[in-house]
């Protein structure tokens, strides 16, 4: 697989981008670490409802077909804004993007114990959760890849994916040992929270002229006529499988692990709790590969395309590999410590295919 630029053909006349936007101008640590702490409630949010479906469904007696309906809802409605997200990002601003969708996911945990005695209305409750984060994430790596140069790209990826595994890992292990309304207010009040922090870093951005909002509707109807080339790309379809294939195992962990740890092992609050080590592992490896990818190939020591397939390939390989031994295990701590493991391996994907988006993406100009 050669790393080399797509190649789309740009409009010949001039077209303004969102550079009174870009993250540098105030401040990339400062984009880094605030899209950080929004994935850090984006993904804290994903995990409150595996673990509070238990509980709430004893209290409105939901049957384990519908608890899957439940928590299946919440992907229904992230995979269908995801292309959405990723392209909004790019063509209406991401600060302002990001934002609206936090607000939007926000709102939709904080509803959530008010409407879960409606079965259709906590599905649509959680579709809606789904459209929000789906945009999210593609907006944050939108920013990311506009601020951080290649240098630097590695390292950045690995702390937005550092900082969802510690949302998990914090949510696990604290909403267990708390009525299950209780995490859904917290997080949605913190989602709130963030919101506040997002708009104070963007006092002074002056927005878009009217003139260039023109500009730009002129190149987004440039770019649809080149659909093709992200879904014929050889590169960008080994990125699509890489990334479908940590999904199944990280969303399947993810749903699925604080029920079966009740139903297998007959797993306590303080049992169901465990379930917060394998985000933990998934965050520290996820940091510590990012830096030493990084290390690596501005020491000339490995090629970027080296790096990048090597840290795909295992972090694809050893998660299959643990979840296989994790499904013969009949000890509740092996069944942990092989998840950790399948986790923390999996989180080898943030220096791999997933800093590989901004790889082959077009060529953009990176200020010193």
């Amino acid at each position: 697989m050669k790393l080399e630029p797509i190649k789309i053909p740009m409009p010949t006349s001039p077209v303004i981008t969102e550079a009174r936007w870009l993250p540098w101008e105030a401040g990339l640590g400062s984009a880094i670490w605030l899209c950080a702490f929004a994935n850090f409630i984006n993904s804290a949010d994903r995990v409150i409802m595996p673990i509070a479906i238990g509980a709430l469904s004893a209290d409105y007696e939901y049957t384990l077909v519908q608890q899957g309906w439940v928590l299946s809802a919440f992907p229904a409605g992230y995979i269908s804004s995801q292309i959405i997200g990723g392209c909004a990002g790019s063509q209406l601003g991401g600060r302002r993007l990001l934002l609206s969708v936090v607000l939007l996911w926000s709102l939709s945990t904080l509803l959530t114990p008010i409407v879960a005695s409606s079965f259709h209305l906590l599905i649509f409750a959680r579709v809606v959760l789904g459209l929000g984060e789906g945009l999210g994430l593609p907006t944050m790596y939108h920013i990311l890849a506009e601020g951080a140069p290649p240098r630097q790209r590695s390292s950045a990826f690995a702390y937005l994916a550092a900082a969802g595994s510690v949302g998990q890992t914090i949510a696990s292990l604290v909403c267990p040992h708390f009525p299950w309304e209780v995490c859904f207010y917290v997080f949605g009040v913190l989602g709130l929270y963030w919101c506040v922090l997002w708009l104070r870093s963007s006092v002074g951005l002056k927005p878009p002229s009217t003139s260039d909002q023109m500009l730009l509707c002129q190149k987004m109807r440039h770019q649809l006529r080149a659909w093709d080339r992200f879904i014929c790309s050889s590169p960008l379809l080994a990125i699509y499988f890489a990334h479908f294939c940590m999904n199944w195992t990280a969303y399947v962990i993810m749903h699925w692990l604080p029920t079966y740890l009740r139903l297998t092992f007959r797993a306590d609050p303080t049992g169901i709790s465990l379930a917060a080590l394998p985000y933990l592992a998934n965050s520290l490896f996820a940091i510590g590969t990012g830096h030493l990818v990084d290390n690596l190939v501005n020491a000339h020591r490995m090629s970027l395309r080296h790096a990048r397939v090597t840290a795909t390939a295992l972090g694809l390989i050893l998660p299959a590999i643990f979840l296989v031994a994790f499904a013969f295990v009949k000890s509740l701590y092996l069944a942990i410590l092989m998840v950790s493991l399948s986790m923390g391996a999996l989180a080898l994907n943030s220096a791999g295919h997933l800093s590989n988006h901004a790889d082959v993406a077009p060529k953009r100009h990176y200020p010193d």
